[in-house]
């Protein structure tokens, strides 16, 4: 299989033939063009999850980003082994790039960086995950042409909007500039992401395939995305049972949820006869109905006092 870079003489010709189909000979039936307009609007849903819109504003945890970085290792796992399986199918064989694609051994050593030389002894795949890596292997088992969707929904979306998380990520973790942490968004296989996604695109569209099989791909890449956002849902949940911790190793702000000791107060408080957090201890009166009931009248008469006294 030629490489997005090389045609098979060496030059750049074929790349130019790719463009001008993608670009010039572009059908309404294409499957390039089915899956952009048939998974518009889970792609604008996967963008607006709270996780992604966090990640966007470079409030991403690193606890939060090693958790998505194992959550990505499994499932790219579970892709690129199917893939390898049905290599030889020639209903996915022309978008086989092992080498400008393939993520796996970019996960390992992004997730060697974060947790060590044991980091498999330390991770699991959770629940949301397991989901996507089960279907995943479904398809490649027993519906090897569907693969099609599930490659293009991460390998397009990887070259595409993840350059973008790749460099939020690398400022908002304070990541070393040679890229430790990030290889997962390296592809050093690829000089020009927009030539190899028309290539990839025109690959797509040459594929043998009927108008059925074309609608079935394009409802596995939604529900593609669906697994995506569950997994996002799930990380957002966790994020939320952390409470409000610094990103990077900083003393942590609790806010009353979560483990009581991520609290500072807590920790300073830790081997003394009464280690509670008076957080807690005011949040928990603070639901109290009498008191609630003590509180809003003492705002009334509050609000009062201040408007008799500004007029």
């Amino acid at each position: 299989m030629p490489s997005a870079q090389e045609s098979p003489e060496g030059g750049e010709e074929d790349i130019l033939h790719y463009e001008e189909i993608e670009d010039d000979a572009v059908s309404p039936m294409d499957l390039s063009e089915l899956l952009k307009e048939g998974t518009k609007e889970s792609h604008d849903r996967a963008e607006n999850t709270q996780f992604v819109k966090d990640f966007l504003k470079g409030r991403i945890r690193k606890e939060l980003f090693k958790l998505a970085t194992v959550a990505l290792y499994f499932t790219y796992s579970a892709l690129e082994e199917e893939m390898d399986h049905n290599k030889d199918n020639p209903l996915f064989a022309p978008l086989y790039f092992p080498v400008e694609l393939h993520r796996r051994e970019a996960l390992a050593k992004d997730l060697k960086y974060f947790y060590g030389e044991d980091w498999k002894e330390k991770i699991q795949c959770s629940e949301a995950t397991q989901q996507y890596v089960d279907r995943i292997h479904h398809v490649g088992q027993h519906e090897p042409e569907l693969l099609v969707a599930h490659a293009y929904t991460r390998y397009m979306g990887d070259l595409s909007g993840g350059q973008v998380l790749k460099k939020v990520a690398q400022r908002a973790l304070k990541l070393p500039s040679t890229e430790e942490g990030i290889q997962f968004y390296v592809f050093d296989n690829i000089s020009n992401a927009q030539q190899f996604k028309q290539l990839y695109r025109a690959r797509m569209n040459a594929l043998d395939l009927d108008k059925n099989t074309k609608e079935r791909i394009v409802e596995e890449a939604n529900k593609a995305f669906r697994f995506n956002m569950q997994v996002f849902d799930e990380l957002d949940e966790i994020g939320r049972s952390l409470g409000e911790a610094a990103q990077d190793g900083g003393v942590p702000v609790h806010d009353g949820k979560g483990d009581i000791r991520k609290c500072p107060y807590y920790a300073d408080k830790l081997g003394t006869a009464s280690p509670s957090c008076p957080f807690h201890a005011a949040v928990g009166l603070a639901r109290q109905p009498l008191v609630q009931l003590v509180l809003a009248a003492c705002m009334a008469v509050a609000a009062g006092a201040a408007a008799w006294y500004i007029l």
